[in-house]
């Protein structure tokens, strides 16, 4: 029987198609805002997956805009109290439900204190949405599985289209028309050596860098949450900070290491770590020999991390499986989380 879980992944080319027919008009509204009153700064506030989808955002606002984005923590906002100087700046709030109280009031406090507010939420009519003067709905329908794919796809696209739109950049903005197409192919990607590698796992690092340093997060979580298995994420610039030292023979590592500049070293660092001894999955572009799981090039280098993620998801349903489990239930988890 096939997973609610490997569904609603197989389904996220659905979500980005409903955003490109229906999300310009209220994105191209909140980037002309961006440009007429420019923040010198940007926060995130979110949790979970959605925070994964937050390090994204943040990694390409800086990358193509140049403004610093800082991810704030709730407890600041709410139970401290802290009298942040958050006036002209933005504040982005990333959430599937929009339920959790300390995200709702952090982001009514910060508008509260004149800050631009903006949500992205994937459930309609939500606490969050009415908390923020703009919301964009994301769009991925209802999402039965616990863990969340469909909609963290779905914020990675919102995301790039509104930094495109704010950047007014025709070349994104025309590479993302192009994502649900490649989607579907990074859907179809045969990532089953993965399976078999990780199928008696119980540890592992997930390395990313830059933009794919959230995917590397995200996946460390879905191996968390859907496999039981003890995944940490690492940038391959911390790993020789200390991480290394866990690192030894058959060591299982997974390694993003899509187009841009970053790509070298997290070559490198896998070259590394096999000679270590160390049981690395280098997922990589086809133009890479020595790559052990494909990624999907998208129209725009700063697109293929969600390309990346759409052929983990399908693998992490199956590995999941493979190891007896239901990735739809994962243990002790509920579908929304509300903290304080």
């Amino acid at each position: 029987m096939t997973s609610k879980m490997l569904e609603e992944a197989l389904s996220s080319f659905e979500a980005v198609q409903a955003q490109l027919q229906q999300l310009d008009p209220q994105l191209i509204e909140i980037a002309g805002r961006l440009r007429r009153q420019p923040p010198q700064v940007a926060m995130t506030v979110a949790r979970g997956s959605s925070d994964h989808a937050a390090s994204y955002f943040a990694y390409l606002t800086m990358q193509q805009l140049g403004v610093p984005v800082a991810s704030l923590p709730m407890s600041v906002v709410t139970m401290q109290q802290a009298p942040l100087k958050v006036s002209g700046q933005v504040a982005f709030a990333f959430s599937q439900s929009g339920q959790s109280p300390d995200l709702v009031n952090s982001l009514r406090l910060l508008r509260k204190r004149g800050a631009l507010s903006v949500s992205m939420v994937n459930a309609a009519d939500s606490p969050l949405e009415a908390a923020c003067e703009f919301s964009v709905p994301l769009l991925a329908g209802t999402e039965s599985s616990v863990a969340a794919t469909k909609s963290f796809i779905a914020t990675l696209s919102a995301s790039a289209r509104l930094i495109a739109h704010w950047k007014e950049d025709s070349e994104l903005l025309e590479a993302g028309n192009a994502l649900p197409e490649g989607l579907r192919e990074a859907a179809k990607q045969d990532w089953s050596v993965a399976i078999e590698a990780l199928r008696d796992c119980e540890r592992l690092m997930v390395i990313g860098r830059g933009a794919g340093f959230a995917i590397a997060q995200e996946a460390a979580l879905k191996f968390k949450e859907t496999s039981a298995i003890q995944a940490e994420a690492f940038s391959s610039a911390e790993v020789r900070h200390g991480p290394m030292a866990l690192i030894d023979e058959h060591y299982p590592l997974l390694v993003f290491a899509p187009r841009g500049a970053e790509q070298a070293g997290l070559l490198s660092l896998a070259a590394e770590m096999r000679q270590r001894g160390a049981r690395v999955l280098l997922a990589a572009p086809d133009d890479v020999s020595e790559r052990d799981l494909t990624l999907t090039r998208a129209e725009h280098p700063a697109l293929d991390p969600i390309l990346a993620i759409q052929s983990f998801y399908v693998m992490a349903a199956g590995l999941a499986v493979a190891r007896g489990m239901d990735p739809d239930q994962p243990r002790h988890l509920s579908k929304v989380t509300r903290t304080h």
